[in-house]
């Protein structure tokens, strides 16, 4: 996944919680209107000026706080390609795969600095810096980068029960 294209980074701090990235006072409105105000209190610049194919690269804790999927959502909406850091919170790490979000773990992404453009392989586990260096990430199991690749658990879902369909009834 990712091989070959080169992503932007956004760098970010330690314990981004769940509220940075879904606020809870736009959490009346849909994906549109909560994207507006994604991480507006530690990067006022980001919604506005994120890109599809950008990478966010954060310390420890990612995602800390609520189970509001919105969080992981929003950022698959604005085109978030892969949020690279070193640890994530159990539930957000899990939301971020079922709506199809991709979740580097990588010991050492704080190396990383704003604005840096970087490559990943997901399967092979390496992020790899503008100059070759690579940074060993940790293993991801088979069956969340496919979850990823069909853009979520439900998509996942339908294509499957779509294409045992066919085969029951050719």
């Amino acid at each position: 996944m990712s091989a070959a294209a080169r992503h932007t980074v956004w760098r970010l701090g330690a314990d981004i919680d769940t509220d940075q990235l879904a606020p809870g006072h736009a959490m009346k409105h849909g994906l549109d209107v909560i994207a507006r105000h994604c991480l507006e209190t530690v990067r006022p610049d980001f919604a506005r000026g994120v890109r599809p194919g950008d990478v966010i690269v954060a310390g420890p804790n990612f995602g800390i706080g609520s189970s509001r999927e919105q969080a992981a959502s929003v950022l698959v909406h604005l085109g978030v390609a892969a949020v690279i850091a070193p640890s994530y919170s159990g539930l957000y790490f899990r939301n971020a795969f079922n709506v199809g979000l991709l979740l580097l773990t990588c010991p050492q992404a704080e190396r990383l600095v704003d604005g840096e453009t970087i490559s990943f392989d997901a399967r092979a586990g390496r992020v790899v810096r503008a100059g070759g260096e690579a940074l060993a990430c940790e293993p991801i199991p088979g069956f969340l980068l496919e979850m990823v690749e069909a853009g979520g658990l439900l998509p996942q879902l339908k294509a499957r029960f779509a294409n045992a369909r066919r085969t029951e009834n050719p």
